[in-house]
């Protein structure tokens, strides 16, 4: 008689699997959250009330509290910034390592604060995607219309306060519009147990929040030189296009791709701070001291800075470790960018609270600007071969002050742009005769010539360069971040040249800088209409040459 050996082998090994002992049942919250030190104001004792139901007691929230809590959150967090974010860049100025450059920034952005904190101007044109995190405790009742009632808040502060429409909605694949509201936002409710209701408010601008990425790992990543060389290698990605010095959050693990990335965007926030700094056998998060220090150690020694060469790269580093499956190690990375708009809520007996910013930033000012090498002053208002035959005399890094007239175009216009040259038209003059600044306003307030003015991401824009600037447009970009590699070879090829602007500080260009504005075509675009607009002293640096030379090509090796 034959036997099957292979198949008695089988057997055994499935008897074996089957008779390990399954642990005992644990569970705990897989975010364990220590004390939460934020502090917080009285919004109003009104819209709540507690009642008995059942034996138990019950918190009542008229709804109208929390159209009231969402609209002063989402009007605090656009023109006022938190305490801590401040004293992190005013300490960048007493710092002997940090560089001209990164001292120049730092005190741009405190200037910028101050102003905003008039509350005419946002301090970034980019308003942002409106979202909210609420954890509702079981013993709370509402009605059940809470993302309505919250939406309803944030509808009103964008209608009342000088910040900008940014949501388009499709009505087919391709075809878009703005919704003039800024609404839909994001809205996440979790259920949680007690009698409470906590929320994060957030306002994420298209900057950085394109800049939120997920890699698919595996468990080889999990060794010391695999994760600082992944580090290393991936905050490249993020780039100077979200506007540095960063919050910058890491997270490994997830028990799934979109749970890895909500937690990057809440560590990134500052929202997971009281989390455990270690792991446990229920799995809960935790925070990585250690390796917080590493990777911030890491960023500092990029020498990117704070946006143009420097220490500052980050402010912070948050890095939280999740369970996993076994085949998969999801790892999220992202950052909050110097518009650090976050702000957290509850409601509870007592009352609606908010967290308190910074009501009074010019505390934080030096007694005197930073003492930098005086910029070159370029007058924009000479023909296009004068102003292309000074820039060619300075070196990548300059700093420069333009004044004269600037043409402002970004995505939608310069899309409509390509569709005419496809349709056989000619170049408009005024994408030849000027520099094109790719910006987007909020609203105007009342009396001053422009509302918040910022730079917007000029990566956008590279698929156009090559293409306009063979056609004598383009020749002179103004933006922030770094450029494609055939951005660098099409200012080489046609003698062009990309200049940065400082991402972030729009109260200031606004305030200060812009003088005049003017829509000049696609006037039905909103937000996204060509514009002409004319500056004085508006601070930039030369980032691409016309020698193929560029300013992140040192760092990106």
């Amino acid at each position: 008689m034959d036997f099957d050996f292979d198949f008695l082998f089988d057997i055994f090994i499935v008897k074996k699997l089957t008779n390990i002992k399954m642990a005992e049942f644990i569970y705990e919250k897989p975010f364990q959250m220590g004390k939460d030190n934020t502090i917080y104001k009285l919004l109003t004792d009104k819209y709540v009330t507690v009642i008995e139901e059942g034996g138990r007691k019950i918190l009542k929230v008229d709804p109208k509290g929390l159209e009231i809590l969402s609209k002063q959150a989402v009007s605090d967090l656009s023109f006022y910034l938190r305490t801590s974010h401040l004293e992190k860049l005013a300490s960048i100025l007493d710092d002997p390592e940090a560089t001209d450059n990164d001292r120049f920034v730092a005190y741009m952005m405190l200037r910028n604060t101050v102003i905003s904190s008039k509350e005419d101007l946002p301090w970034c044109q980019d308003t942002g995607t409106a979202i909210v995190i609420g954890k509702k405790g079981e013993d709370v009742r509402t009605g059940g219309k809470d993302a309505e009632y919250l939406s309803k808040g944030i509808f009103e502060t964008f209608k009342e306060k000088n910040l900008r429409y940014s949501q388009v909605v499709p009505f087919t694949m391709f075809d878009e519009k703005n919704t003039g509201t800024n609404l839909p936002a994001q809205i996440d409710i979790y259920s949680t147990e007690g009698m409470s209701y906590e929320f994060l408010f957030i306002t994420k601008g298209g900057g950085s929040a394109n800049k939120t990425f997920l890699y698919q790992q595996t468990k080889s990543l999990l060794n010391e030189d695999s994760l600082i060389r992944f580090v290393k290698e991936k905050i490249k990605d993020l780039g100077t296009s979200a506007c540095p010095p960063y919050h910058l959050a890491l997270v490994i693990g997830g028990t799934s791709a979109e749970a890895t990335l909500k937690t990057v965007k809440e560590a990134s926030a500052g929202y997971l701070d009281q989390l455990p700094v270690t792991g446990n056998a229920a799995g809960r998060a935790f925070r990585d001291i250690e390796w917080e220090k590493k990777i911030e150690k890491i960023c500092h020694e990029y020498g990117v800075g704070a946006q143009f060469g420097g220490k500052y790269f980050v402010h912070d580093v948050r890095v939280v470790r999740l369970p996993r499956h076994a085949a998969s190690c999801p790892v999220g990375l992202g950052v909050s960018c110097s518009a650090d708009r976050n702000i957290k809520a509850y409601i509870n007996g007592e009352g609606i609270f908010l967290e308190e910013l910074e009501k009074n930033p010019v505390r934080f000012m030096p007694a005197k600007a930073p003492e930098l090498q005086r910029p070159v002053d370029i007058n924009l208002d000479r023909p296009m071969k004068e102003v292309l035959a000074e820039l060619t005399k300075y070196p990548v890094k300059t700093r420069l002050n333009l004044s004269g007239t600037l043409i402002v175009a970004r995505d939608i216009a310069h899309a409509m742009i390509k569709k005419m040259l496809d349709e056989g038209k000619p170049m408009p003059d005024y994408f030849k005769n000027h520099p094109i600044y790719y910006a987007g306003p909020a609203k105007t307030p009342e009396g001053m010539p422009s509302g918040s003015f910022g730079p917007t991401t000029a990566g956008r824009m590279d698929s156009y360069v090559d293409l306009f600037q063979s056609l004598g447009g383009s020749l002179i970009m103004l933006a922030k971040g770094n450029r494609s590699r055939q951005v660098i070879d099409a200012c080489k090829k046609h003698g062009g040249f990309y200049l940065g602007s400082i991402g972030g500080p729009a109260a200031i260009l606004a305030a200060e800088n812009i003088k005049a504005v003017e829509i000049v075509d696609f006037k039905e675009l909103g937000m996204e209409a060509i514009r002409q607009i004319r500056v004085e002293n508006m601070p930039a640096f030369i980032i691409t040459d016309d020698k193929g030379n560029d300013f992140f090509d040192e760092y990106n090796k």
